[in-house]
């Protein structure tokens, strides 16, 4: 059964190679990094994991390729430097 949704586009800012792998493992499942995103957050909403094993070891792979050295604790105390003068 499907059901039928209203998208917008939008302009968000990530992490740089927190989005990397988004769109890593978007590509290894083959769908849309916007699918795989509205896919996480429909399941943290009921508070069911998002990802098989399968899936989590492919997402420890692109973390390693890409250098992501985050994890849930940096959630909401990451900062950017501030712009050089000009």
């Amino acid at each position: 059964m499907t059901k039928t949704v209203e998208r917008v586009q939008t302009g968000i800012r990530i992490e740089k190679r927190l989005l990397k792998v988004l769109k890593g493992l978007a590509e290894h499942l083959e769908i849309s990094v916007g699918d795989l995103v509205e896919g996480m957050a429909l399941h943290c909403f009921e508070n069911k994991p998002p990802f098989d094993s399968e899936t989590l070891n492919k997402i420890g792979q692109l973390k390693a390729v890409y250098d992501l050295d985050l994890d849930a604790s940096d959630s909401h105390v990451l900062h950017e430097p501030e712009a050089n003068g000009g």
